[in-house]
């Protein structure tokens, strides 16, 4: 077929490689500090120190993270964490249609960034919500807020993030 791109001519750019170091990166590092933390070995806990150092820069509750190994806590709140399985959820997405389906908000221009912009409006609007009494903090409620955020987010990122290069 004249005109066509065959899948073996594109490649991959360096941006999807570094989105998916950060994003691995990003699942794990939180998740490995209180084991980290807890095995009492001086390089571990040095590592579990500069995680949970990262944790307290960008999470605005990182004394809320779940307990782990030994009453260590996660480096983050579970609205952070949920933003990252929100994230890792589209990047899967993305992964299996390569941004062909209508969710993708890129596509969109404008509207699209304000949808997605929206959706990680939610983030903020629970951790605002936390400061009535009629909202207690829960942490499935955190990770779901969380996860609505990392979808509008992931919806608007990945095909920007992993969108293949034409060879040739």
């Amino acid at each position: 077929m004249q005109g066509s791109v065959s899948a073996s001519s594109k490649s991959r750019p360096w941006s999807s490689w570094l989105a998916d170091i950060v994003l691995a990166g990003l699942v794990s590092g939180p998740f490995a500090a209180p084991f980290l933390a807890a095995s009492g070995l001086p390089v571990l806990t040095q590592i579990s120190e500069i995680i949970y150092w990262m944790g307290q820069q960008v999470c605005p509750q990182p004394d809320m993270g779940v307990p782990l190994a030994a009453g260590n806590i996660m480096a983050v709140c579970m609205r952070c964490y949920g933003t990252v399985f929100g994230l890792v959820a589209m990047r899967v997405l993305y992964g299996r249609d390569r941004g062909q389906s209508a969710y993708w908000l890129d596509r969109y221009g404008l509207i699209g960034f304000g949808l997605a912009f929206a959706l990680c409006m939610m983030y903020p609007a629970e951790l605002a919500l936390q400061g009535f009494p009629w909202w207690p903090m829960s942490n499935l409620r955190m990770a779901l807020f969380g996860a609505v955020a990392g979808i509008g987010l992931g919806a608007y990122i990945m095909p920007i993030f992993h969108s293949y290069l034409e060879e040739g």
